[in-house]
């Protein structure tokens, strides 16, 4: 199963190592589309693949972050 997230990150959580905790922790295999990262502020296109209850675990943590997350479906570039 994969997804498709648009990630927003709030200040405090800009230079944390979101994407090694989805892999170590959650045991998914998530795929960079897109980002800009900034000082103060960050957004990430992913595409997350793995078991749909790690997805959603992995969901939850960012959530539990204060990361926001939308579908992005549109935003994915091909390849």
């Amino acid at each position: 199963m994969s997804e498709h997230w648009r990630l927003t990150f709030p200040e405090e959580h800009v230079t944390d190592p979101v994407i090694y905790h989805l892999v170590k922790d959650f045991d998914v295999v998530p795929n960079i589309r897109r980002a800009a990262i900034e000082n103060h502020f960050g957004w990430l296109v992913l595409e997350v693949e793995g078991e749909p209850t790690r997805i959603a675990a992995a969901k939850e943590y960012l959530l539990g972050q204060g990361i926001e997350i939308d579908t992005a479906e549109g935003d994915i570039v091909a390849g």
